[in-house]
């Protein structure tokens, strides 16, 4: 009987070393550095997008017992009594905590697949419809506007005159084109004019609006293209749950009593 108890305490002795070796990543100056710190680094590398390697894993093991190395040589010599080390430790646990605070949030409050879409019918409604690609000379006045518009009627080239009359020096240099956008992309009065127009037709009479006098050729139209909801999806989802972090900041930030301090934002 006492030769098996012998024997069991000599295996507890064997087993139990291996039981906290398990547990830990290594043992520094007799102090334990435990997997959870690994775990933690990992965890926080996949949470950047990194991803976890064997590679990354053995860095990151070398990683947290320097980092207990260290710590325990700054801790012999007192670093961590200093006035310097407790401001720089308040701020990173508040660091962490309001990290922790946002992934809850966020991981509770997602965005959903149903607000994804109605996000995406909302923006696809306003950018849908017609687009027009136009040609325009811009002059300063109407009488010179004029005498341009009869020289391309006369069978004048409308690009070249574009490049030497025109004062508008993003269009001018390429012979007047437009490219192609919705009528409400440029003031009313030549968006008007413009979506007037038929496919290869000039304006009659110049067009006035706030930049001078403008002469206006239609070159084609067509449906504005937009992407399918799956195609921009991820990018909704992003958007949606950035907004509701933020409005859920605003929330705190309104709600708390600041006792007449401002925030430099605000007036």
């Amino acid at each position: 009987m006492n030769l098996k108890r012998t024997a069991l305490v000599a295996a507890a002795a064997l087993i139990l070393p291996l039981a906290v070796q398990a547990q830990n990543v290594a043992i520094v100056n007799g102090k334990a550095v435990p997997k959870t710190r690994l775990e933690t680094l990992l965890q926080q590398a996949s949470r950047s997008g990194q991803p976890v390697t064997p590679e990354m894993e053995a860095r990151a093991r070398d990683e947290v017992v320097l980092r207990e190395i260290f710590a325990q040589e700054a801790e012999r010599r007192g670093v961590g009594a200093t006035a310097e080390y407790k401001a720089q430790l308040e701020l990173l646990r508040q660091t962490v905590l309001i990290r922790e605070l946002f992934a809850q949030y966020q991981k509770k409050n997602p965005a959903t697949e149903a607000e994804a879409r109605a996000e995406y019918d909302k923006v696809k409604a306003t950018v849908s419809g017609t687009e027009y690609r136009a040609r325009h000379i811009l002059v300063e006045s109407e009488e010179e506007a004029k005498k341009l518009i009869a020289q391309i009627q006369g069978g004048a080239n409308f690009e070249e005159l574009a490049k030497k009359h025109s004062k508008d020096p993003g269009s001018g240099e390429n012979g007047g084109d437009l490219d192609f956008a919705k009528p409400d992309a440029y003031v009313p009065e030549f968006g008007q004019a413009m979506a007037a127009l038929k496919k290869g037709e000039l304006t009659a009479t110049p067009v006035k609006t706030q930049f001078g006098w403008h002469i206006i050729r239609l070159e084609e139209t067509r449906e504005a293209s937009f992407p399918s909801f799956d195609e921009v999806k991820p990018q909704l989802m992003q958007r949606l749950a950035q907004q509701k972090l933020q409005n859920y900041q605003d929330g705190l930030r309104k709600g708390a009593k600041l006792n007449g301090y401002k925030f430099s934002n605000e007036e």
